[in-house]
């Protein structure tokens, strides 16, 4: 009996031992395929209120541009302003030879003198002949020349008088001054040279109190975001100069042109800054933006989870089993390091934060959760701040 059961128990024991390592050998396929899923940044959507900006390009522009040119033809005397220098109107900016005009003035006051003399002369022989053709000293046909001659001389006195203020403006027209507060350019025509009236330009001068930006809209955007929009609104109006990191100037929307451009299908609007600063020059590229009154509820996910499909931009989505999805999404304004998306997404959505660079639509992931950054939208404009600054701005303008 004994050496009976020993082979038994050998023959238990063996089983035993093969069905465990068939056992581990079927464990061992799945601990290995849950070893290869792709660990993924994934993140629910951000939703917040935020502006719905519309950004535009644009040439800043003076609202005054002057080419100055002299009234009179002369020869410049001196030129009596810093090249590049900031003016105020009525300032002496050139100077021409002012002794011709002066020695012209001075004949034409001789010349009235005499006229005077004329004149007086005449009404004299006028008087007399009012008398004498009583007593029937003279004809009637001498009294009437006499009072003819008086009126003859009267009308003499008065074109040489006309002649004698052209003169005098002429003199003065050698004082040539600025007609605006702002910036000239270098001179043109340096002292001794011969200019010409209304032709010679001298210098230019642009205005600094204030600059335009004009810019187009197209009328679908206008149509669906501003048509309530007036002149008289004083909707606030942001702008970035080249090189500049944030829309840091702040005017308000003050014209709108009165039709649609046919051809473009575009209208014009103007935003007008106040030039507090050196940085708003004439000329200069700029980027402008402007938002309605009202903010929205939006979706937002990083950049970084925003992929492209030919013409397409899409993001990978989440499911319940951790299996990422294609979605076709239409995109909006950006905010720092997010961007607004108009459709596609909704509130609760779980996405892939680095996007398609490493995974596709339909693969198992091993989610990795994390944090959107949301710090740009703290650094947005809020709805307050531009309602606040419209009244700002608009008493700034008008000063």
């Amino acid at each position: 009996m004994k050496s009976f059961k020993l082979p038994l128990v050998a023959m238990l024991s063996a089983a035993t031992l093969l069905a465990s390592c068939s056992s581990e050998q079927a464990d061992a396929p799945q601990g290995a395929a849950q070893q290869q899923l792709q660990p993924i940044d994934v993140a629910s959507v951000v939703t917040a209120d935020v502006v719905d900006w519309s950004n535009f390009t644009t040439r800043l522009q003076a609202p005054q541009t002057v080419e100055l040119r002299p009234r009179v033809s002369g020869v410049i005397e001196s030129i009596e302003f810093t090249e590049g220098s900031r003016v105020k109107k009525g300032d002496l900016l050139v100077k021409l030879d002012p002794r011709p005009f002066a020695a012209e003035v001075n004949r034409l006051k001789a010349q009235r003198d005499a006229a005077k003399a004329a004149l007086k002369q005449a009404q004299l022989e006028e008087r007399r002949s009012s008398s004498l053709r009583k007593n029937k000293a003279i004809s009637a046909e001498e009294a009437d020349a006499r009072v003819f001659q008086a009126q003859q001389r009267r009308a003499e006195l008065a074109s040489v008088e006309a002649a004698l203020e052209s003169a005098r403006l002429n003199l003065e027209f050698t004082a040539i001054r600025s007609p605006l507060n702002g910036n000239t350019s270098n001179a043109f025509i340096q002292p001794g040279n011969t200019v010409n009236a209304n032709s010679s330009v001298l210098t230019n001068l642009v205005s600094t109190e204030q600059v335009h930006a004009y810019f187009d809209i197209d009328e679908r955007t206008w149509n669906a975001q501003f048509s309530d929009v007036t002149a008289d609104t004083q909707l606030a109006v942001y702008l970035q100069l080249t090189g500049e990191d944030d829309y840091g100037h702040m005017g308000v929307l003050d014209f709108i042109d009165n039709r649609v451009d046919f051809n473009t299908g575009t209208l014009r609007v103007r935003g007008t800054f106040p030039t507090d600063s050196n940085k708003l020059r004439p000329g200069s590229f700029a980027r402008v933006r402007i938002a309605p009154h009202q903010q929205t509820s939006s979706i937002l996910v990083p950049e970084t989870a925003i992929g492209t499909d030919l013409k397409n931009r899409f993001v990978l989505t989440v499911d319940a089993e951790n299996k990422l999805e294609y979605r076709l999404v239409t995109l909006g304004t950006r905010i720092g390091s997010l961007r607004v998306v108009k459709t596609g997404l909704k509130e609760g959505d779980r996405i892939a934060v680095n996007g398609p660079a490493r995974v596709g639509p339909g693969m198992p992931i091993q989610p990795r959760d994390v944090e959107v950054d949301t710090s740009a939208l703290d650094k947005k404009i809020p709805l307050t701040r531009i309602e606040a600054t419209i009244q700002t701005n608009a008493v700034a303008l008008a000063e």
